[in-house]
Parts: C-alpha cells; sequence; structure tokens
C-alpha cells in the first residue's frame, strides 16, 4: 500500500499550526486508527477567519488580473497532481472507496474539473455593458450602464466525507478564480486527503490567508465559520439536516449560502428499457457503496414487470465484489463508520415493519468480520410512503417500485421532500426526455449522464440552494455590482 499524506495539522495563514490536541482517523475497511491528526483550537479559527479578512480586504489576491490568478490556481493544481500517489492511498484509506475509484473519480477527475473550471472562468464575462432603454440614456444623462461581477469576499467552504477531494475542488476552484478567500473545513471523518490542498497552496505561492485548511475533531469551529460577521459566504455540502442549522446560523448576518444537501433519487424505466435495470441498481452502490447525495436508490418500473427486474437486480447484486478497498477487483467497499452501518440496518429493519421485504443482502457480509462493510442489499417496497423509500439512507440499499403507468411513475418520483438528481431510461428518446422535463429535480439524466466544470448540479426542495459547476456555480461565488456612468453635468 501506497504511503498516506504526512498528517499534519491545519494549514493556517500560510503555516502549519502548532496544536496540542488530537484526534484518531479510523479506517472503516479493518476499524483500526489510521493515525493521529492535530484537532485545531479556537484560537486557530480566529487565526484562519482572520487572516482571510485581511488577505480579501487588502486586495492582494482579489486585485489580481484574473490572468495572474488563473497562473497561480494551475500551479496549485499541478502541486496536487504531484501528489496523487498518497493523496489516493488517503483517500481509499479514510473514506473506504475502492482504489480505482479514489484515483479515476476523486483526484483525475478532480483535477480536470479544477482546469476546466480556471478555462471557463477566463472565457465568461465579468464586466459587460447592461442592457438600458436609448431614452433613459438620454433623459438621465447615463452614458453607460455596465454590470461586474466582483468576488463575494471571505468564503467557508465545509465538505463532505464522501467526496473530500472532488467536491474541494468543486468549491476552491471556482472561488479563488473568482478572487475569493477560502478557510475550508473538511469532515473530521476523512481529513488526511484535504491537507494535501494546504501542501499545494504553499507549492503554489497562494499569498498568507488566501487559503486555510482547518482540520478540527468536533463542530465548534465550523459554527464560527458560519456564523461570524467577517465570513461574507458558507458553501456546504452535507446532509439536509445540517444544512437547515447552517441556513438558521447564517440568518443573523445575511451571509450568501450554497448548499447541496440529500437525496432520494429516482431512476425510472419505461417499458422499453428494462433490459438496464440490472446496470442502474449496480452503479447505486458501486465504489461508494451508495454514500452518494446522488444516488438514484429508488428504482420505478412497470408493476407488471417487478418480479422479473428484481431476478435481474439481484442477480447483479450477487455479481458484486464486496471487500477491502485496496483488494484487487473490490466493487463494494464499507461505509464510513459503525453508526452509518446501524442507519442501515435500521431502516432495512423499517422496511419490512411497513411491508417491504429484502430480497437480497440486508446484513453484513459473511466473510468480512471486521469492517463497517453491508451488503448490497435490494428492497421490495409495496409504495413509496416506506420508510427506505422516503428517507436518505446514505449505504447500498436500493427500493424497487412498480408503476401503474407514466403518469404514476412521474407522481411517485416527485413524491419527496427532496429534488437533487433523476434518472430515465428509455429507448424511445422523445418519450423518456418528456418524463424527464416533468421531474423537480435539478438534474435528471436521459440515458446517459455527465459531470462536467461545464455543468451545474444543485438540488430542488430540501436538496439544497445554488449550483455548484457551471457558469452558475462560478457566479454564486461573485457579487453582482451595476455601474451607471455619465458625464458631470456643466
Amino acid at each position: 500500500m501506497a504511503a498516506l499524506l504526512d498528517p499534519r495539522s491545519s494549514f493556517i495563514a500560510g503555516r502549519w499550526a502548532d496544536h496540542d490536541a488530537t484526534f484518531a482517523v479510523e479506517d472503516p475497511a479493518d476499524e483500526s486508527v489510521l493515525c493521529e491528526v492535530a484537532s485545531a483550537s479556537a484560537a486557530d479559527v480566529e487565526e484562519a477567519v482572520a487572516a482571510a479578512r485581511s488577505s480579501f480586504d487588502s486586495g492582494v489576491w482579489a486585485d489580481r488580473p484574473a490572468a495572474e490568478r488563473a497562473e497561480v490556481v494551475r500551479a496549485f493544481l499541478d502541486a496536487l497532481a504531484a501528489l496523487s500517489e498518497p493523496l489516493v492511498a488517503s483517500i481509499s484509506a479514510e473514506a473506504g472507496q475502492p482504489t480505482w475509484f479514489a484515483e479515476m473519480t476523486q483526484v483525475q477527475m478532480g483535477l480536470d474539473l479544477g482546469r476546466r473550471t480556471v478555462d471557463l472562468y477566463l472565457a465568461m464575462p465579468h464586466e459587460e455593458a447592461n442592457p438600458v432603454p436609448v431614452d433613459e440614456l438620454v433623459r438621465g444623462r447615463v452614458a453607460l450602464s455596465v454590470r461586474r461581477h466582483e468576488p463575494v469576499g471571505v468564503v467557508s467552504a465545509i465538505t463532505p466525507y464522501n467526496g473530500a477531494f472532488i467536491m474541494a475542488m468543486q468549491k476552491l476552484v471556482p472561488a479563488l478564480m473568482a478572487g475569493n478567500s477560502v478557510v475550508l473545513r473538511p469532515s473530521p471523518l476523512t481529513p488526511i486527503s484535504s491537507l494535501a490542498l494546504g501542501l499545494a497552496a504553499e507549492a503554489a505561492g497562494l499569498p498568507p490567508g488566501v487559503l486555510s485548511v482547518l482540520i478540527e475533531e468536533g463542530a465548534a469551529g465550523a459554527e464560527v465559520m458560519t456564523t461570524d460577521p467577517r465570513v461574507d459566504m458558507v458553501s456546504f455540502t452535507g446532509s439536509t439536516g445540517v444544512g437547515r442549522r447552517i441556513l438558521a446560523q447564517a440568518a443573523p448576518t445575511v451571509k450568501h449560502v450554497a448548499l447541496e444537501l440529500g437525496g432520494k433519487s429516482a431512476q425510472i424505466y419505461l417499458p422499453d428499457a428494462l433490459h438496464r435495470v440490472a446496470q442502474g441498481a449496480a452503479a447505486v452502490v458501486a465504489a461508494t457503496a451508495g454514500q452518494a447525495c446522488v444516488a438514484a436508490t429508488r428504482m420505478l418500473v412497470p408493476q407488471e414487470s417487478k418480479d422479473d427486474v428484481l431476478a435481474a437486480v439481484t442477480g447483479a447484486y450477487g455479481a458484486l465484489t464486496v471487500g477491502p478497498p485496496t483488494a484487487p477487483g473490490t466493487v463494494l467497499g464499507p461505509v464510513i463508520s459503525a453508526a452509518q452501518r446501524d442507519r442501515c440496518e435500521r431502516f432495512v429493519a423499517l422496511a419490512e415493519e411497513h411491508g417491504g421485504k429484502v430480497v437480497t443482502g440486508g446484513g453484513r457480509p459473511a466473510h468480512l468480520d471486521r469492517g463497517y462493510y453491508v451488503e448490497p442489499t435490494v428492497l421490495d417496497v409495496p409504495d413509496n410512503a416506506n420508510p427506505a423509500a422516503q428517507e436518505e439512507i446514505f449505504g447500498p440499499v436500493l427500493t424497487v417500485i412498480g408503476y401503474r403507468d407514466l403518469d404514476d411513475a412521474v407522481r411517485i418520483a416527485n413524491d419527496s421532500p427532496y429534488g437533487l438528481s433523476g434518472q430515465v431510461y428509455g429507448a424511445d428518446v422523445a418519450a423518456a426526455t418528456a418524463v424527464a422535463r416533468r421531474l423537480r429535480t435539478g438534474a435528471v439524466n436521459v440515458n446517459t449522464s455527465v459531470f462536467s466544470a461545464y455543468a451545474p448540479s444543485g438540488g430542488y426542495k430540501q436538496s439544497g440552494l445554488g449550483r455548484e459547476r457551471g457558469p452558475d456555480g462560478i457566479r454564486a461565488f461573485q457579487e453582482v455590482k451595476h455601474m451607471s456612468i455619465g458625464e458631470l453635468p456643466r
């Protein structure tokens, strides 16, 4: 196994902080302690926020031309690329994700996302003429009406355990390109990989205070990051419950808030696309053990075909290799913690109490006596009211629900407090697209999927506020200023 990143302390205002307190980071694959990591103190959080405020207000980064910021951010990404081997090992060890996924999806896709975000930012207008009727120009002695997109200021970025690196790329690169100063706080469950961000900031020569990385065991520092009046924006990816608390904490100072929260996405199969169900079912649980907010954990199929679908999905799950993330051929690793494994088991039991049936899985793999493993599980539930169909479980658990017709399928898909993502499969592309247009969700994949710096993601309803990636994801880190410019009357 490759060496992990050096488990240092927090990176604050261009230096590695000195800490007294430490906490253990656990390996979810075997329940061992990976390392002890230093935990930030209240004074560290204060220093990070103050340095971010000072660096932004001084203009040391925000006032640089965009091309110069791009040069530094590209050097930052190159420095991360040079750390790929220990970065991949750290992600796989702390998050329990297969090595191939940590390398290809988190690191390589994350770096590609960052580089393309730089290109996108440079291609976008950040100061442009604002349309104004000619009579207003004449009557108001206005020579020019200009709309500027300026940095929002100090940004608190809070990332989740299931995608610490790639989610950091979604937040950091557009925020830095826009000229903001950022304090980033990863999940205490997976803090090691985020230390690479401090190393890269050093190597690239980011001015002190423009990027700090806070590692802490609890949530006291995160709460300062969401309440301190010196912070202008909070960008958070995580659960809906925590997102609600962040909204409340940010409200007194009226901060900008961007939230990518939970999901209970549906994958809908038209009658002519049922041959695709095994592949769709495997995608829910592979690589992240179902711990993905966009995972389409509700499978909607024609009621008359449900038994055949259940058989196909059961066969697909039986073929998945469950095991340690570094073992060759592993497709499904552990969930992040004992608490998350307990949550999966609790919802399987709740599903049965409310009329559902466990078709396959539902327990712990017999061949793995250590680690937080959950068998890939298929639940046959009678309707969408079942708890397993309504709540985000965040584990390798799929519910299969029958629908009467496409109107019923749309009704079921939209019968959720969430609206993050969705999938529709159909040989008749026009019919499948018509269904997609009716879904109340921030993204819908019709027969395919795309993850790109140019394509936005985000949620309807309780799945979040705002968008990440794409032009909207860049604008999220900017304020809009209107300037009316005229001649001084003589």
